[in-house]
């Protein structure tokens, strides 16, 4: 007992001394107040700043965990809990700078128009924009002009380049609508009269179903993009150049001439022009080409058709004339025995996807006929043919192959047509013209023979 109260007494007279430092403390700051600052000048009281600074760093530090609960400063410095400072007040802001609460809705910043390299929301539309007259920049003068793309005329070196594609391709897909409008986005300029005589020479060097396409180009192309003028300068200009085109082609003169009389026929050139160049040609090439043209136009009057003297491609004829002018050519074959213009016939005929037919007739000729010359020559024109690639290897099987399938019909009019097959069929294996495949899926003509007598009239179906 007695311990303990000499150690309250002791305790009460440290409290006494204490607030009676903090009065003398408290005195001695007010006194050494200068505008507005405290001069701390004891160790107490720079230790009480310690520990208000202290106090401020750490509810500064946990300002974003505890900001919805409120917490504030009191006069002192101390931390005071309870009061809920409402988010919106500047304290709040102050203290909260970044929102920790995870409110929001997740949406992309802006609607999704806003980041670097962003143009604006998507399937958004934008309008004209208005034109702001208090910009340092603003031209009255430019407010009503007009913008148009200026296409450059073309020069000679680039007049080629450009055009001498299009005819090219014009020979492949045979459009003409397709050309007129090319030539529509050009600005041909004084080229324009270029064009007949440009496609006129590169047909010179093509095949005849190419001049053919290159003559209803021409009556295409006059008057939607091109001039009867036009015509008669360009058609002048290939008569002066036929000396340099006769030694590229040498038949030039005869083939301008067709197309002069083709060209008057269709109502490109007037009927006079043939008789403007009499009594003033010097050059022979054409003089050649002119009398040519002449010939034509006098041979139409009696009944020659120039609007088909080119003949047609061979996509573009009927399957009837294919045919006919197919068994043509192999019955001059038989009688020639020339192969090499057999070969160049076919050619002509520029139907490579149709050359199955010619297979196909000549095996039937060779079933109708009844000696063995057109067996043997018909054999030989195929092997040649089939050797120099002119018929592919999947053309002559279709052409076999339709045979295969036909044969009992064509040996209802030719009795022997079975024999006869299986042995050129053999012979066309021994010579490679077909493989081993094609020539076992050869038919055999079944027949009718009595087993014996005992078998009672039995009927055996066989083949051989």
């Amino acid at each position: 007992m007695f311990i303990f109260t000499n150690w309250a007494e002791d305790l009460s007279d440290s409290f006494l001394s204490g607030d009676e430092d903090n009065g003398g403390i408290s005195n001695k700051n007010i006194n050494n107040e200068i505008n507005g600052n405290w001069l701390l000048t004891s160790s107490n009281s720079i230790h009480e700043a310690r520990l208000k600074a202290k106090a401020k760093r750490r509810l500064r530090k946990n300002s974003s965990r505890d900001s919805g609960r409120g917490d504030s400063l009191s006069d002192n410095g101390d931390s005071v809990r309870g009061t809920i400072t409402a988010p919106t007040s500047p304290k709040s802001k102050l203290l909260d700078r970044k929102s920790r609460l995870g409110k929001g809705r997740g949406l992309p910043k802006k609607g999704g128009a806003g980041g670097k390299g962003v143009w604006g929301r998507s399937g958004e539309v934008y309008g004209p924009d208005k034109v702001d007259e208090k910009d340092p920049n603003y031209d009255e003068a430019q407010e009503n002009c007009v913008y148009e793309t200026v296409v450059p005329p073309l020069d000679e070196r680039d007049f080629e380049k450009t055009v001498t594609p299009i005819v090219q391709e014009y020979f492949e897909h045979g459009d003409t609508n397709e050309v007129a409008e090319l030539l529509a986005e050009l600005n041909l300029g004084p080229m324009q009269s270029e064009v007949p005589s440009l496609a006129v020479s590169l047909a010179l060097e093509a095949k005849a179903s190419h001049r053919e396409l290159t003559s209803r180009l021409l009556a295409d192309l006059c008057g939607p993009v091109l001039t009867h003028n036009d015509m008669e300068s360009s058609f002048d200009k290939v008569l002066r150049e036929l000396p340099d085109l006769v030694l590229d082609t040498p038949g030039a003169p005869q083939l301008v001439g067709q197309f002069i009389a083709r060209a008057v026929s269709d109502q490109i050139l007037s009927k006079s022009y043939i008789d403007g160049y009499k009594g003033r040609v010097d050059c022979e090439y054409t003089r050649s080409a002119l009398d040519r043209a002449a010939v034509l136009l006098k041979m139409s009057m009696g009944g020659l058709r120039i609007d088909n003297q080119w003949g047609t491609g061979g996509g573009q004829r009927p399957v009837m004339q294919l045919i006919k002018e197919m068994n043509l050519l192999l019955k001059e074959y038989i009688l020639s025995g020339d192969s090499k213009e057999a070969e160049r016939c076919l050619r002509d005929l520029e139907v490579p996807h149709f050359h199955h037919e010619f297979v196909y007739e000549a095996i039937v000729m060779v079933l109708e006929s009844k000696g063995e010359k057109t067996f043997k020559m018909v054999l030989q024109l195929l092997k040649s043919l089939s050797e120099s690639s002119i018929i592919t290897i999947d053309q002559i099987r279709r052409g076999y192959e339709r045979i295969y399938m036909d044969i009992a019909e064509i040996n209802i009019d030719v009795p022997r047509a079975y024999f006869i097959l299986e042995q050129f069929v053999d012979k066309s294996f021994s010579a490679g013209v077909i493989n081993v495949k094609l020539r076992d899926l050869c038919p055999c003509r079944g027949r009718k023979r009595f087993i014996s007598e005992g078998d009672g009239g039995v009927v055996k179906l066989e083949s051989y």
